[in-house]
């Protein structure tokens, strides 16, 4: 199937047009690459892509670089998920030319590593997963916090593991910190298995319920310093 890239259609992802980063001329690309290598930290990338197979038709990786989306496309890949957003940035500009390229149906489903995901935005990652063509290619920037947030979710909605054990996505395995500001992530799940699980709710009933607050959740979570300083000063998770 050869496409190019395509929005998620759900209630918080919109098509945009890239605005910042031209590579229809050799200056254009020049200067996106330059910009992809050094402010996105490509560099920390080229030999290192915090790759794991999910199942056998999700793979979650950190931000591919095209020679890599190209190598994947040979193992079989036909659908790359892109959840940074990041619409008028290098990375995406390069990652959109490349998929057109490869013939790789790209998918945005933008989520957040250190805020509670909506309502919508759970619902919107049930139906993606069910909507996607596999074997496909799951990113953030890091590999690490989007992409486990979205691998339980996967695990959960498309496996059927119950979400105690779908959690093992989020762990130190991926390179997620749970002690910082990205352990809000973890957070929303113990706070099911506090409330929802003991009630007999469903996960998906817990979310469509007046109990899951978002704005409230975030501000009953508590970081650690140490890894709040871990994930914001020496990281820099994006």
């Amino acid at each position: 199937m050869v496409s190019g890239s395509s929005p998620y259609l759900g209630p918080f992802c919109k098509d945009r047009h890239l605005s910042r980063f031209d590579l229809s001329t050799a200056w254009g690309r020049f200067r996106t690459k330059w910009n992809y290598f050094w402010a996105d930290h490509a560099f920390l990338r080229i030999g290192f892509q915090n790759a794991h197979w999910v199942s056998p038709e999700l793979l979650r990786t950190n931000q591919p670089w095209p020679f890599q989306l190209a190598w994947w496309k040979k193992q079989g890949i036909k659908t790359v998920i892109n959840l940074r957003g990041g619409f008028d940035a290098s990375f995406y500009a390069l990652e959109k030319d490349a998929c057109e390229r490869l013939g790789l149906k790209m998918v945005d489903f933008t989520i957040t590593s250190r805020e509670v995901p909506s309502r919508a935005r759970v619902l919107g990652a049930r139906d993606l997963f069910e909507s996607i063509e596999y074997p496909a290619l799951m990113h953030c920037k890091s590999g690490a916090d989007r992409a486990g947030i979205m691998s339980v979710f996967y695990m959960h909605f498309r496996q059927g593991k119950p979400i105690r054990e779908a959690m093992a996505e989020l762990s130190l395995r991926y390179l997620h910190v749970k002690q910082g500001k990205t352990g809000v992530l973890d957070y929303v799940f113990e706070r099911y298995l506090e409330e929802g699980e003991p009630a007999g709710q469903s996960f998906v009933e817990w979310v469509e319920s007046d109990a899951y607050d978002p704005a409230k959740i975030k501000a009953d979570f508590r970081a650690q310093w140490i890894g709040s300083l871990l994930t914001e000063k020496l990281l820099r998770r994006e």
